[in-house]
């Protein structure tokens, strides 16, 4: 089994869209009005309007309330993936720091208040968790 993608409800598909594409720098593939998606090399973002949640089961999933995920970004250099994002992100929860895992991290917010991790190994032993 592998993890293919990760989907996101939202109230404003258009705006959460355009941030994650400034944020990764990838274009979205729009599937039709309600449905995007952010292809990475190992997985995908998925974005949905709230619409697209009757599709499952009404009231499974509800934009704006996650407080538990954590959206995962490896890069290379959060240092200047931060630099970059200045002026875009305006809920900063962590400057870049070294975590005791050996992993650099930067942590802020999307518009809808999704918790998001931008990352790098900084460590050999963080490094060779990925390899």
């Amino acid at each position: 089994m592998n993890l293919s993608s990760v989907r996101l409800i939202v109230r404003d598909l258009k705006k959460l869209v355009a941030f994650y594409e400034a944020v990764t720098a990838l274009p979205a593939r729009w599937l039709n009005d309600d449905f995007a998606e952010i292809p990475t090399r190992t997985c995908t973002l998925a974005l949905g309007s709230e619409r697209t949640v009757k599709l499952f089961a009404e009231g499974a999933a509800r934009a704006g309330e996650n407080h538990t995920a954590i959206i995962e970004f490896l890069v290379d250099d959060v240092d200047a993936v931060f630099a970059r994002l200045d002026g875009l992100v305006t809920e900063l929860v962590q400057p870049p720091t070294t975590m005791p895992w050996g992993n650099r991290s930067l942590l802020f917010r999307d518009p809808e208040g999704n918790l998001i991790n931008v990352f790098a190994p900084v460590t050999e032993a963080a490094r060779q968790r990925f390899r």
